[in-house]
């Protein structure tokens, strides 16, 4: 599939989401409506008939629309994931003359490679999507891990482990702390809140024994910050 016809059927999938979103709203409204008259007792005015009908057309509208951005969500996902590939993407580089210019190929594309599948993977972290998934300020590294400048002395870094399809997002610092594992961008809030405050960042979670599970203690930092910012 070309270019063009890529992001023409891009086009029309994001239409008939945004449709399909408009007609669940409609229709949940409408039903609402109908409902909402017809279930009030007849002796009752037109008028009183009608304000009970129109608040439940929007609580039915609401409610069906909520229920269809349940399926509608991650196609909306799917769809801004692959947007940019379509209009973004360049051409492969001509082929290379000696090893040197080949291995020189290669690593750029690995940097690549890696910095869009960090940002592709961003939604582990950040559900809202809208700000760890531009690849663009993610630096990729030729073993294949990346990092995105937060803040000064705040990195965030990612890591891959393909064959388990595991992701794992850390917050490096340049304080001589320890890594801390981020799973949410609650944790990433704190941390930058803290250095705001000139508060030294504890660590927002504590390995277990077992060496895979992260206990938060986010509570602990909150509470350091509200008594700088009470004082």
């Amino acid at each position: 599939m070309t270019a063009t016809l890529r992001q023409t059927a891009t086009t029309v999938a994001n239409a008939m989401i945004e449709g399909a979103s408009m007609a669940s709203a409609l229709t949940g409204g409408a039903a609402g409506a109908y409902l909402g008259y017809q279930l009030t007792p007849a002796t009752w005015t037109d008028g009183i008939r009608i304000l009970l009908a129109g608040a439940v057309a929007v609580v039915g509208a609401v409610a069906i629309d909520g229920l269809a951005e349940l399926a509608l969500t991650p196609l909306r996902r799917l769809m801004r994931d692959r947007s940019p590939l379509s209009s973004t993407r360049r051409s492969a580089p001509a082929p290379a003359a000696t090893l040197d210019a080949a291995l020189a190929q290669v690593v750029t594309a690995t940097e690549e490679d890696a910095a869009r599948r960090a940002a592709n993977a961003s939604h582990r972290v950040d559900d809202g999507d809208n700000f760890l998934n531009d690849a663009s300020r993610w630096r990729g590294y030729e073993d294949g891990e990346a990092t995105f400048y937060l803040a000064p002395g705040v990195v965030l870094h990612h890591r891959a482990e393909r064959s388990e399809y595991k992701h794992h997002f850390t917050l490096l610092t340049g304080d001589g702390e320890e890594p801390v594992v981020i799973t949410g961008m609650e944790q990433i809030r704190h941390h930058v809140a803290a250095r705001a405050a000139g508060l030294p960042a504890v660590p927002a979670t504590v390995a277990t024994e077992a060496g895979d599970e992260h206990t938060d203690s986010i509570t602990e930092l909150d509470n350091d910050m509200k008594v700088v910012f009470e004082v």
